[in-house]
């Protein structure tokens, strides 16, 4: 029999993030490289073992393979337990249930019965695409003094950004009285961040009430929290003001990136606060008598005998003589020949950058007539020498890029 469980984290990790173009053809978002040695997953597995929160079930769905093999028995995160720990929890076939997830809220319906052999009093429900480090335990006892139904965590924004998430309204108490989903006109900058927590025998009468529902969208944004809000549950907003983005973009996740070079935006550096991952078991990285570093993330395994100013370098990256990167994220086993010019770009796994290619062009170097953009080299994709590929292009995985484009 299971131990019960206070709280447990329901993380959807489902997602196809289409908006990252060519390098989500063949994996799932949550499992984009990042930051040099993570994935974007990591994040939010690392907050959750930092608040020691051991019981998660992760959905996926899309191309779930890698990400999968990445979580593995949850050993980088402390989640490998006989009692909780991390299990991946992917559509399956029974008697009554037999398609994909169709929403967010379809998706934790479907598991209700592994979230009830846990019993918990509480569900925490995340996202495996979000850049941050947040304390689920502090926002916990905010629901729990709140005497809450539903906490959503919030974050204000710009007001010409409100329009891309859930948006609130809140009284003096952060009490919350109006919901809106990507909204045209927003009524408030309080931007939900798609990190909530549920009493769970609430969430468990409004998921069976949703799926009950025709025409729902089995949605915690469209229905869930609209319907628990319409019928007088209490709800309360929960303010976050630390680090937070989501890196659903190919400009957002390049900022994202380039974040982690400002220990003000973000640190990964503070002990007290890990963000943990999956060793890559490489060697120590070479930084040869030609090099050039400034302020830059190198990771193990590389061998760097370039210019290197501004950028991320993920693991087995060679980065060869006369070659100069710049304001770029170059992930892992990438090789950059002699004398390419890399900016503003990302340059994916395994790919190959040929002698004098150039790659992107700083905002700065821009012609009137063209719109500025990170360029993206797929995995394993080969750019000849002497090719360009220009700003904003994105290179499909293993492709051969023969001539300049």
């Amino acid at each position: 029999m299971k131990r019960k469980k206070e709280m447990l984290a329901m993380l959807l990790a489902g997602g196809q993030g289409s908006r990252l173009y060519v390098l989500t053809q063949e994996l799932a978002k949550p499992a984009v490289p990042f930051g040099g040695k993570y994935r974007i997953i990591d994040f939010t597995l690392s907050n959750c073992i930092n608040s020691h929160i051991d019981t998660i079930g992760v959905l996926t769905q899309y191309k779930p393979l890698l990400l999968n093999s990445y979580i593995g028995n949850g050993q980088p995160w402390d989640l490998d337990r006989i009692n909780g720990g991390v299990t991946i929890l992917q559509p399956f076939m029974s008697a009554d249930l037999g398609h994909w997830y169709k929403g967010t809220a379809n998706a934790i319906f479907q598991n209700i019965t592994f979230i009830e052999q846990y019993n918990p009093d509480y569900v925490l429900i995340l996202s495996g695409d979000h850049i941050y480090k947040m304390d689920y335990d502090k926002m916990l006892k905010y629901h729990k003094e709140k005497g809450a139904d539903a906490t959503i965590a919030v974050l204000n924004v710009p007001i010409d950004q409100a329009s891309r998430f859930g948006i609130m309204n809140t009284d003096d108490d952060n009490k919350v009285l109006e919901f809106q989903e990507k909204p045209e006109h927003p009524i408030s900058t309080k931007a939900s961040m798609g990190v909530y927590i549920f009493t769970w025998e609430k969430l468990r009468h409004y998921l069976i009430k949703d799926e009950e529902t025709a025409g729902s969208s089995n949605d915690f944004g469209k229905n869930i929290i609209p319907d628990m809000l319409n019928s007088g549950e209490k709800m309360f907003a929960y303010a976050f003001d630390g680090y937070w983005k989501d890196v659903g973009t190919i400009e957002s996740l390049w900022e994202a990136n380039m974040d982690l070079l400002d220990p003000k935006m973000i640190n990964i550096n503070d002990s007290k606060w890990r963000i943990y991952g999956r060793n890559s078991g490489s060697r120590p990285h070479y930084i040869g008598d030609t090099a050039t570093i400034s302020n830059s993330l190198i990771t193990e395994g590389g061998e760097i005998n370039g210019n290197v100013s501004d950028s991320v370098i993920s693991s087995d990256v060679v980065i060869e003589e006369g070659a100069n990167i710049s304001f770029s994220v170059i992930m892992k086993g990438a090789r950059i020949k002699k004398g390419a010019i890399i900016k503003y770009a990302i340059i994916a796994d395994d790919a190959v950058i040929g002698e004098n290619a150039v790659v992107g062009k700083a905002p700065e170097e821009k012609d009137d007539d063209e719109v500025w953009g990170i360029a993206v080299v797929g995995r394993g994709a080969k750019v000849s020498d002497n090719c360009v590929v220009k700003m904003g292009d994105k290179i499909e995985p293993e492709v051969i890029v023969k001539e300049g484009k």
